[in-house]
Formats: structure tokens, C-alpha cells, sequence
């Protein structure tokens, strides 16, 4: 699945790459495959939002919108509800999370591409789940700030169900972005952490990429022996 990036994260992170590279050649070739991505997004300004609250709200509300746009394919409604993921998390931060101590183990390579496997692979895991919305309503309950960290709580409400889902933002330059949900009490980023060190200690780095990368295949197989289903109720 195609991965969406803000630009101005991009030459953040080009920048990042640099100082741990010291290779103008070798850093031109692992994002030669961005060149074309960045194209979708290139106008792109990044939202200010006063709130973390605010950002939140927004990107859900986004990805709602998309979800209950009929007009439009299964695909091209994906690639939308990416481009917002993907200027809405902090992948970077969330990946060094993840690998937690053996993110320094890791080389600038391997860095750079647990970050494209691990936020592809995310995307291509919670898309039938985010597709499979059908009008649920989602209350902001709480907010909680200490300095460039914040929590942001919310409710996912069902016709039978209260679910608690709370986003942990990061302030990056002055903007919000998520680099952990918490889904009742479970940890997006504690759960892989646990799975991947155990890959890394009897595999390594590159026994933990390729344990991604066929995950990944495994999805993309597995969707195109699928049906395309539309299954979003309009709400007027």
C-alpha cells in the first residue's frame, strides 16, 4: 500500500537521515521512492491546531468524511483516509518507541526502513476495522498536557458498547501529531514492542523486516481475493 507523506516532515526527516548517513548518494536512493508520493502532497500546508484536542478532532473527523463520501471507490477512498494517517502520526517517534533499545542497535538504514514497513504495515492492519465504521459517534472527553506531551481521551459510542480510545500526541515544531493509541487500555505501541524484541533477540534487525515485509504481502494477497464491499451507512 502506497504510503502518503507531509512534505515538510519529509525534509525534516531527509535532513535527520543526513546527519546519520554522512552519503548525499545513499540517502538520494532510499527516498527515491518518495519522489513520486510527495507529488500528492506537495501543496500541502500543515493545519496549526490550538489544541491537541483540536488536532485529534480533526483528523477523525476527515477520515469520517471520507468514509461516508458514497461517490467514491474502495481504493480511492483508502488512499484519502492515508494521506490524513499519515500526516496525523508521528511514525518516526513511534517506531523508536517500538524498537525501544534496539532502535540504537539499528543502523540509519535499518532506521529508515522499519519506519516505511512499520507505518505501511500499520495502515494495511486497522484498514478493514476503519472501513468497517458505520455512524458510531465519538465524544472527546479529556485532555491532559505536560510540556510537548499530551493525552487525548475519547469515547467510540455503539448501540451496545462505550469503547475508550486515547491518542498520545507529541509537539513537533509547534504541531500535534500521535505517536501512540491506547485502545481499552492496550497500548498500540507496548503490544509491538513485545512482539518485534522478540523477533529482533532470535532474528535480528533483519529477521524483524522481513518478518514485516511478509506481513504485508500476506495483506495485499489477501485483498485481492476479497470482494469489494460497501458497507458505509449515509448519515444524514
Amino acid at each position: 500500500m502506497t504510503l502518503f507523506l507531509d512534505p515538510n516532515r519529509l525534509k525534516r526527516y531527509d535532513t535527520e537521515l543526513y546527519k546519520e548517513c554522512g552519503n548525499t548518494q545513499k540517502m538520494i536512493k532510499q527516498y527515491a521512492l518518495y519522489s513520486l508520493l510527495t507529488l500528492f502532497s506537495a501543496f500541502a500546508v500543515a493545519e496549526q491546531f490550538s489544541t491537541p484536542t483540536d488536532r485529534v478532532k480533526d483528523s477523525v473527523d476527515k477520515v469520517i468524511t471520507v468514509l461516508k463520501d458514497k461517490s467514491l471507490g474502495k481504493e480511492e477512498r483508502w488512499s484519502k483516509i492515508g494521506l490524513v494517517i499519515n500526516d496525523s502520526f508521528d511514525f518516526r517517534s513511534m517506531s523508536q518507541s517500538v524498537l525501544a533499545t534496539n532502535w540504537k542497535k539499528a543502523t540509519p538504514e535499518e532506521r529508515q526502513q522499519f519506519v516505511v514497513f512499520f507505518s505501511q504495515y500499520l495502515e494495511d492492519t486497522y484498514r478493514t476495522k476503519i472501513e468497517a465504521y458505520t455512524n458510531q459517534k465519538v465524544d472527546y472527553v479529556g485532555e491532559t498536557i505536560r510540556g510537548k506531551r499530551a493525552v487525548v481521551e475519547t469515547l467510540i459510542i455503539t448501540d451496545n458498547a462505550e469503547i475508550p480510545v486515547n491518542y498520545k500526541l507529541k509537539n513537533n515544531d509547534g504541531n500535534w501529531f500521535a505517536y501512540d493509541v491506547v485502545i481499552e487500555g492496550v497500548s498500540l505501541v507496548n503490544n509491538y514492542r513485545s512482539t518485534f524484541a522478540a523477533i529482533v533477540k532470535n532474528d535480528g534487525m533483519d529477521g524483524l523486516l522481513s518478518d514485516i515485509q511478509t506481513r504485508i504481502n500476506k495483506y495485499k494477497a489477501s485483498q485481492k481475493t476479497q470482494p469489494t464491499t460497501e458497507n458505509i451507512n449515509e448519515d444524514s
